[in-house]
């Protein structure tokens, strides 16, 4: 299956597009549209992401705004989990607790509604890039905050150069389908 998976994990690569310079000077965005937009990378990206979790007893999962969305419902429905969308401030109607983070280019703030979980959930943090690391602090500090578990953390790429692995609470499971 290693083989398998290593095939997959190479397709997916193959379909992350490098936009320089993008949002600002000196950042080299990584885009997964060409990914989306193909229906066999889509499809599997989907079906790998699940997989470390499917015995994980997963109540949510959460999708960091924007490209968290995109495969955080996929992965909620694979793991019959609810989902619950982190987003940018005044983006969520209810009542709402923020963190804010520092971005490899500046900082942000992200918020999530009071009421997403009870004492003892256990959710799985979802979006498609770690990068610092920071975004995904910042959620596990909205998760626990309320009282649930961080039960894993899942990305499709990773920037390994800016160890944003390095800010994430050790002994939680980690999967990360690529580094870019």
């Amino acid at each position: 299956m290693d083989e398998v998976r290593q095939k997959i994990i190479a397709l997916l690569k193959e379909n992350i597009r490098n936009v320089p310079d993008f949002p600002k000077a000196g950042i080299q965005f990584k885009d997964i549209t060409p990914l989306l937009r193909n229906p066999d990378t889509l499809e599997l990206t989907s079906q790998i992401l699940s997989r470390p979790f499917r015995n994980a007893n997963i109540d949510y999962v959460v999708g960091l705004e924007s490209r968290g969305f995109l495969f955080g419902t996929n992965l909620a429905q694979d793991l019959h989990a609810g989902f619950v969308p982190i987003r940018k401030p005044g983006k969520l109607p209810a009542e709402t607790i923020s963190a804010t983070y520092a971005l490899e280019y500046g900082e942000d703030t992200i918020e999530i509604h009071k009421d997403s979980f009870a004492t003892g959930d256990r959710v799985l943090i979802h979006d498609d890039l770690i990068a610092t690391g920071g975004s995904a602090l910042a959620a596990t500090e909205l998760v626990e905050q309320l009282g649930a578990e961080v039960a894993g953390y899942s990305f499709i790429a990773e920037l390994a150069a800016l160890s944003g692995r390095d800010q994430l609470k050790e002994n939680i499971p980690i999967d990360i389908l690529l580094a870019l």
